[in-house]
């Protein structure tokens, strides 16, 4: 039986664009990487991960390294982060259901906690992250050992090509939501068990998987 609804963070339940990409350039004017413009910004949600690194001109290698500070920053900025339309409701619907709410995320677990604070959000139950761009099926995987699940317990819910191969690799339903950060084509690509272009379709999807429904 369903128990958990997990989401990521950014680009799912937080309109973080605007301060990833000025905490970006910020990094990429000190290092010499390619910066991210409202030309090429269409663009990059066609690629992956790998495929932005190398226009971008930003080394593989060094993304382990660049993570501390990008995410420093990104807390400096916390404020500019915004809760997507739809999202609170949705939360506090899932609850209603008696749902378990989580987040699991490559960002950090004190910027996750000062904005679902700062956003008086309390239903959500755990926050379980990890810096690893490329580590997140480890990370579902340990949630779900962690928290004693199977993963017909939860579905998992992004905005990420990453996010869809994780979940398959894990044996998790995914739901992948449009407002992100990955574009339709590329998600299409990768056989999402659900898109969504709302949050309520989102709620809707749990209250058929509660009454049995899983198509």
């Amino acid at each position: 039986m369903l128990k958990y609804i997990i989401f990521d963070f950014d680009g799912t339940l937080a309109d973080s664009k605007e301060v990833f990409i000025s905490v970006y350039n910020q990094i990429a004017d000190k290092h010499d990487y390619r910066q991210i413009e409202p030309g090429n910004l269409q663009y990059l949600r066609t690629l992956t991960i790998t495929e932005r690194c190398r226009y971008l001109k930003v080394p593989m290698y060094r993304i382990p390294f660049l993570a501390t500070e990008f995410l420093s920053r990104y807390k400096q900025a916390l404020d500019r982060v915004k809760l997507f339309d739809g999202i609170r409701e949705l939360l506090l619907g899932l609850n209603a259901l008696g749902l378990e709410t989580a987040i699991i995320s490559s960002n950090a677990e004190h910027n996750i906690a000062g904005f679902l604070s700062a956003n008086e959000i309390g239903s959500v139950s755990k926050i379980y992250c990890s810096s690893n761009l490329f580590g997140k099926v480890k990370l579902i995987n340990g949630f779900l050992k962690k928290y004693k699940l199977g993963p017909e317990q939860v579905i998992y819910v992004g905005d990420e090509v990453r996010d869809i191969v994780a979940c398959k690799k894990a044996g998790v339903k995914i739901v992948w939501v449009d407002w992100g950060y990955d574009g339709r084509e590329t998600a299409v690509s990768e056989k999402p068990d659900y898109m969504v272009s709302s949050p309520s379709q989102i709620l809707n999807l749990a209250q058929r998987a509660m009454s049995g429904d899983r198509t």
